[in-house]
């Protein structure tokens, strides 16, 4: 897809990031799609929702709509975004696990950050200071179709073992997400 066909299906495109050092500290800004194209590092958020299942834990898996601009069909944690320039990471959680996953979300707080680096065969590049925030999920899903085309509860084992044996399906900073999260809620 080019450019007027991907924004077509993703209004965000046209986003204001927010370019950081590797400290995290703001140092400009730039378009969603041009930070992309440029590779620069952007500050950007994982959200992965929790809740109680009968074998213990579970998390929100999410794979991406096939309309993403990069890794679509890929399973991922259950949203990710970037926040706007002015806003901080939670809130901006808030405002986009609605607009992603239709749910409504609570308790989101942030457990880790990590720098990872990713080039697609498209030719974008995502390279992130990613914050993991984890919460729970407080209403049904309704999933928005541009941004997600299925979701499924998964455990620890299931995950961790699906990981392991076909890391392809996953997008590329899903292995940390998904692992820092764990580890967290051990």
């Amino acid at each position: 897809m080019n450019y007027e066909e991907l924004l077509a299906n993703d209004a965000t495109l046209t986003d204001e990031l927010i370019l950081v050092d590797g400290l995290d500290r703001a140092i400009g800004a730039a378009s969603k799609w041009q930070t992309h194209v440029d590779g620069a590092l952007h500050r950007a958020f994982s959200v992965v929702l929790v809740r109680e299942g009968e074998e213990g834990p579970e998390l929100l898996v999410a794979k991406r709509s096939l309309l993403k601009y990069h890794s679509g069909g890929l399973w991922a944690n259950s949203c990710c975004s970037h926040p706007r320039v002015g806003e901080e990471i939670i809130e901006a959680a808030y405002r986009r696990v609605p607009e992603e996953l239709g749910c409504t979300a609570a308790e989101l707080h942030e457990i880790a950050a990590f720098v990872y680096r990713a080039e697609f065969e498209n030719g974008l590049c995502e390279y992130e200071y990613d914050h993991v925030v984890v919460g729970q999920c407080a209403s049904e899903l309704e999933l928005n179709p541009n941004e997600v085309s299925e979701a499924r509860w998964m455990s620890f084992d299931a995950l961790a073992e699906e990981l392991a044996q076909e890391p392809k399906h996953f997008a590329a900073w899903a292995p940390t997400v998904f692992t820092l999260t764990m580890n967290h809620l051990r």
